[in-house]
């Protein structure tokens, strides 16, 4: 907003002036006008201000501080005066005010395109400096913020490394991954289920069929389908949402015809129980009290409810193998249960055990990335040590 230079010069006296004169006597005989202006600024600089969302109406005006300036506490400037003109010498609107100790004005009512020259004047409050004006500058809006082309470049990255990863798992190559431990503890208490000659609780969590941990989770389930279909095993799988119940019907299915014992499958182990938190915690609760399964699988997106159910699986002495990527629930599994898949090891069992190509693909992709970002953080730290700063600066992003 643009402001007369009059009123600009009032406001910057006011309050210096109101202290004066506000329950003080005035003592004409001492009056002392001030007629010395402070010192002029230097090196006065425009540039275009650089943003997201950048519509080229912003621009940031820099200057060298005012020798008379001593910050807010000491020194004879008070603040600065900003101006702005169409041409060198053209008549100048006031575009704003900076503090004492202040180095920068950032100008936000600029018109795209339009050139213009500041003028930067120190004040005491009474007296202006010399004006200094800055070389020419528009605003232009900005397509592309250079400040973020480190992220630009390892997003591209990552995404390349993905494709290539996957485009090989399509093509049959072999992309090795580490089976996880974690799997071999499933298959440890379905066997023990088994000997005991009782069911296999299986919960997929609470999350709805587009979370991608019960995409995960369901991918598992057909592992431990498979398992129980040839152990003669009963599975239960009580769910919180429909269209999972829907799901985990048709994996558990397809599962069991796999292992030709299609005959076994039993449709009433796929149960929806409740789709509210807590009403679906108490149900499951209660298949454990009263069926009592020696093995209970919780893989999948949970929240409050996670306590509940391994706290009451462990009073009832079942085996318990917990896995999600909700960092906030993962210490009352890790608490509870026997074993327990950290974070990605659930996304990470989950490709091994499905061996689909865009699984493989984004997990090899993240693992190969995070490699690189680290060899990338070790370099920036060596190199800045030796003094060597411009590759560090290249990945900061403000």
């Amino acid at each position: 907003m643009k402001l007369p230079l009059l009123l600009v010069l009032l406001l910057l006296a006011g309050a210096a002036g109101a202290q004066e004169t506000v329950g003080t006597p005035v003592d004409t005989t001492a009056a002392v006008v001030d007629t010395i202006p402070p010192a002029p600024v230097s090196d006065v600089t425009a540039r275009d201000h650089i943003s997201n969302n950048d519509g080229g109406d912003r621009i940031e005006v820099h200057w060298a501080l005012s020798p008379d300036d001593g910050g807010e506490e000491t020194g004879d400037v008070t603040g600065y005066l900003v101006m702005r003109s169409t041409e060198p010498d053209a008549p100048a609107d006031t575009a704003g005010v900076a503090g004492a100790g202040e180095t920068m004005y950032l100008d936000r009512d600029a018109v795209p395109g339009q050139t213009y020259y500041y003028h930067v004047a120190a004040t005491d409050g009474v007296n202006l400096s010399e004006f200094v004006t800055s070389p020419s500058v528009r605003g232009v809006r900005s397509f592309f913020q250079p400040s973020r082309a480190a992220v630009l470049v390892l997003t591209l990255l990552f995404f390349g490394l993905v494709i290539t990863f996957t485009n090989l798992a399509q093509r049959g190559t072999d992309l090795f991954v580490r089976r996880i431990p974690g799997l071999n503890a499933i298959e440890e208490a379905v066997g023990r289920a088994t000997e005991m000659g009782r069911p296999v609780l299986y919960v997929p969590g609470i999350g709805e069929i587009d979370n991608i941990m019960t995409i995960a989770s369901l991918s598992i389930l057909s592992h431990v389908a498979r398992i129980t279909a040839r152990y003669e095993t009963p599975l239960i799988v009580p769910t919180a949402r429909a269209v999972v119940m829907s799901a985990a019907e048709e994996v558990v299915k397809e599962a069991y015809a796999q292992e030709g014992q299609i005959d076994r499958y039993n449709p009433d182990n796929i149960r929806y129980l409740s789709d509210a938190q807590f009403a679906f915690a108490g149900a499951v609760n209660g298949i454990m009290l009263r069926e009592k399964p020696s093995a209970n699988l919780y893989l999948g997106a949970f929240w409050a409810e996670s306590l509940l159910l391994a706290e009451t699986g462990f009073e009832a002495g079942a085996i318990q193998v917990a896995g999600t990527a909700m960092v906030s629930q993962l210490p009352f599994f890790v608490t509870a249960c026997d074993y327990t898949l950290l974070g990605e090891e659930l996304y990470a069992a989950s490709a091994y055990l499905s061996k689909e190509p865009k699984l493989l693909g984004s997990l090899k992709g993240s693992d190969y990335m995070k490699v690189i970002s680290i060899a990338l953080m070790l370099s920036g730290l060596i190199l800045r040590i030796a003094g060597y700063e411009a590759f560090s600066n290249w990945f900061r992003t403000g």
